[in-house]
Formats: C-alpha cells, structure tokens, sequence
C-alpha cells in the first residue's frame, strides 16, 4: 500500500513545510511531488495534509503516517547500505553544527559507522558559518548545519523557531540589559538574537562566550543570562522564555545539509558515501532531541 517514493517525498513535505521547499529539496517538479502525496492519501484512505494558499499542516493521520515514513524508509536505508557496504570503502569527512551535540545525530552516526566499516568517517562538530567556510575551502565533504532564512545555502530538511531559553524567567529583567550567552561570532543564533534585540530596541550585553554548547548550557545553569536555541534542541534544564517582558520575537531557522558532490565524481565512494549519511540523517529526525 505505502510507495517508499511517495513517503519520500510525503516526508519531505512534512519536514519541509512546502511543497515548493520539498520539491526543490528533492530535485523534483512540485506538481510531482503533489501527485505523490495525493497519490498516498488515495492508498492510505485519509487526509494526510491540510493546505490552502498560505498554510500547510498535518492532519492527525498525517502527523502517524510521518512516523511510519521515517520508519519504513530508515529499514529500507538499512538494507540498501547493508548491501552496498561491500563495496564503499574510502574517507568522509563530515561536518556538524555544535547544536546537534545533543540530538540523534550519535544514534545515525553508530548506524553509519557499523554498516560501512571500511568508510574512514571523520567527523568535526563547529558553528555552522565556520563549517560552510570548511566546505568552501575543501576540508569538508559534508556538512550539517543551520542557515537563517533566505539564505541560499545547502539542501533544507528541517525548519522550526529559535526561541529565547534561561534557568528561569526572571533573569530576563526588562529594567536591565538582557544578559545573553552565545556562541561566537560567526554564530546564525547569537547573530538572530543581537538582530532581534536591537530592532526591538532592547538593550543587551553579553555576559558568557562559549565555543561549545555545553559551555554555554553551564552557564545558563548558574542563572548568568539567556542563550538563543532551535526550540527541538532547548538544553533539559532551561525553560522558554515565551514573549516575556521586552524579549522580541526570534525568527526561524533552517537545518540544512550541504556536499560537495559536484567536485567528485558521483559514483565515486565517497560521493555514494555521502548519498547514503545524507539520507539517514534526513529520515533520522535528527533535530528531535536525543
């Protein structure tokens, strides 16, 4: 009854919040991918999306047809590396955003690692613009990362607020200036969250400077100020602070995945390597805390 194709791209609908995101993500046409989840709804009997001109959303049966997407097509991910593991051998070097530390990200990576022992996977955790910088300059094959809206950079596979989190609400004196923890720059999030403050005209100091999120969690923990997070990735400890007294409203962000298969040749084990880690952290929902 469930097509894998059109989980897949069910599935990219969902993460994506678009059909045109989806498709272009894809590399398909979006009334393909439409027909595809159509096509799904009809198999299964049931709406699976809500949608107008401005809005989609999962429906109830919508939101466990994603769970059985991402299940079905992680077994069938499995099978297909089981099968080719033979045959990959080589180096990946790939790339993370400090963020996913407390994510799935381990889980896929022990998966990857044991069904291609003979990929040399080397792995490198760094804020996101660094990382783009890494693949830009070839020290990287790929890269999971996050971008700010608009940005034109990388695959989108997943799309949520950043939201404003401390010990407790109170630190968040709107007499004082707020007292922010934060990656350094080239930070996407400490960048979104100066933007936000100084359009709100907020005054603001930053009171801790951390490379590492659990430097940065340690200090959110000893009450020093307020950090700026993907809302999925909030450190356990901290609250959300939601519209409290002069916080602004945070944008959101995208995780993005990004290679350089256009240098390698894309039958090359490296490049199949990375075809192969793209998809699992795709179907791994990753961005879900671990």
């Amino acid at each position: 009854m469930l097509d894998p194709v059109q989980l897949r791209s069910f599935m990219a609908v969902a993460e994506a919040g678009s059909f045109t995101a989806a498709a272009r993500g894809l590399g398909l046409g979006q009334s393909t991918v439409s027909q595809h989840v159509a096509r799904l709804e009809a198999a299964a009997g049931r709406r699976l999306i809500d949608r107008d001109t401005h809005h989609l959303s999962l429906t109830t049966d919508g939101e466990a047809m994603l769970g059985f997407a991402r299940a079905m097509l992680a077994v069938e991910d499995r099978a297909r590396a089981h099968f080719a593991a033979r045959e990959l051998h080589g180096r990946l070097r790939f790339g993370a955003s400090e963020d996913f530390v407390t994510s799935r990200l381990g889980r896929v990576l022990e998966s990857f690692v044991r069904d291609h022992p003979a990929i040399d996977l080397e792995i490198t955790v760094a804020l996101s613009g660094t990382l783009h910088r890494m693949l830009d300059d070839g020290l990287l094959d790929l890269v999971l990362a996050k971008r700010r809206l608009g940005r034109p950079r990388g695959r989108p596979v997943h799309r949520e607020p950043l939201i404003w989190a401390a010990r407790s609400a109170d630190i968040a004196d709107p007499a004082r200036p707020l007292p922010l923890i934060a990656f350094p720059p080239p930070s996407i999030t400490r960048a979104a969250a100066i933007d936000a403050l100084d359009r709100a005209g907020r005054a603001w100091r930053i009171v801790c400077t951390s490379g590492s999120l659990s430097g940065l969690k340690a200090a959110a923990d000893a009450g020093l100020g307020v950090m700026v997070q993907p809302r999925s990735m909030r450190p356990h400890g901290l609250v959300e602070l939601e519209g409290g007294p002069g916080l602004p409203a945070l944008e959101e962000v995208e995780f993005i995945i990004e290679d350089v298969s256009v240098r390698r040749p894309p039958d090359s084990p490296e490049a199949r390597a990375a075809r192969i880690l793209t998809e699992a952290l795709v179907v791994g929902g990753i961005w879900r805390n671990g």
